[in-house]
């Protein structure tokens, strides 16, 4: 019976993946690696088959898109700009819904490579599921190695267990962390010293990046991180909700409130208003991302603002292969902090340790 190139992989001890790369010589390969494979193809007397190969290597006309929860508007304006980028080059765009599960976006990584999809853009922060990982990195590896581009759009480069970049993808890096660093900073210049904030979903790296960015402010202006409380929520606005009465059960001095991300900064500003706390009179709130009903919100709300549309065409472009790609395959999109209405100094007489609040017009009735 004929070698099948997971006998030359067995034999080799390597990934199927690699002996590909090493058959093809379209992806650099240590030198030993590629020798052990290049022996196991002679003791095998393995024989590509020209005809499997060029039916692998074809390409659709199918462009898979990923996102965490498209009811979300940050993932639909993402979205949206990608299509926008593919409307004209007759493709098609398919939007794929992972609920922010890794083993479900692992499931579109496989069913995408079996209809040899032309381009793939994986939207969102990364889920940390170790478990998976190894599974991730060898689905990437497959794709880019059958031809198709691969785009990280708002999430960091991916790497292998040994740290090491996955060679041929495309990272559109948004900056959360110096970004959420700026809005916290934004905070303590105005004079706040008690300030909460809602997280997003554990595990997940944007609500990492945003959560260190945070305490990097907080540490820089030697606050008490005892009185600046962090609560975890769902980037959506019931955990701004829940998130901001806990964080007041914590605290109830606390003059700011910083939410993870827009959704939830709604959130927060209905459960302080259904409380009779003005904003910013007696708290300030900010958000993150600048959505598009961020400034009609009443305050509008101060956030920091991704450019998530011209990251949608741009992860679009470099998908088609209409944009070369970014040196190091790294595209950095920087954040812009949007100061509007939500956010003032503290209240005149309130401070981190006089704990009362100014009575807001709705608590005087």
């Amino acid at each position: 019976m004929a070698a099948k190139l997971a006998d030359v992989a067995a034999r080799a001890g390597v990934s199927p993946a690699t002996v590909s790369r090493v058959l093809n010589g379209n992806y650099p390969v240590a030198h030993a690696t590629a020798e052990k494979v290049h022996r196991a193809v002679a003791e095998l007397h393995y024989v590509v088959n020209g005809n499997a190969r060029a039916l692998v290597s074809a390409r659709s006309d199918l462009v898979g898109v990923l996102v965490h929860d498209i009811a979300d508007p940050f993932f639909g304006v993402i979205a949206s700009g990608i299509q926008d980028s593919v409307a004209e080059a007759d493709v098609l765009a398919v939007v794929c819904n992972t609920g922010s599960s890794a083993a479900r976006e692992l499931s579109y990584l496989k069913l995408l490579r079996k209809q040899r999809a032309r381009a793939v853009v994986l939207t969102g922060g990364s889920v940390d599921d170790p478990d998976l990982h190894g599974a991730f990195v060898e689905q990437l590896t497959e794709l880019t190695a059958s031809g198709a581009h691969v785009v990280l759009c708002g999430r960091p480069p991916v790497t292998d267990a040994e740290g090491r970049d996955v060679p041929g993808l495309v990272t559109v890096d948004f900056d959360n962390r110096d970004g959420a660093r700026r809005l916290t900073a934004h905070l303590t210049s105005l004079g706040h010293r008690e300030i909460g904030y809602v997280t997003g979903p554990e595990g997940r790296t944007t609500s990492q990046l945003r959560l260190e960015g945070h305490l990097m402010a907080i540490r820089d202006a030697g606050l008490d991180e005892a009185r600046c409380p962090v609560v975890s929520g769902r980037f959506d606005r019931a955990s701004g909700s829940t998130g901001a009465t806990e964080l007041l059960r914590r605290n109830p001095d606390l003059t700011a409130v910083v939410a993870g991300n827009d959704m939830a900064g709604v959130g927060v500003l209905t459960e302080l208003r259904s409380r009779g706390i003005e904003v910013p009179r007696d708290i300030s709130v900010a958000g993150f991302d600048d959505l598009p009903f961020s400034s009609d919100t009443v305050p509008a709300l101060t956030t920091v603002r991704i450019p998530l549309t011209e990251a949608g065409r741009t992860s679009g472009r470099l998908a088609l292969g209409n944009e070369s790609p970014p040196p190091g395959g790294l595209l950095p999109v920087r954040t812009e902090l949007l100061v509007r209405d939500s956010t003032a100094p503290p209240s005149r007489g309130r401070n981190s340790t006089s704990g009362e609040r100014a009575p807001s017009a709705k608590a005087a009735e």
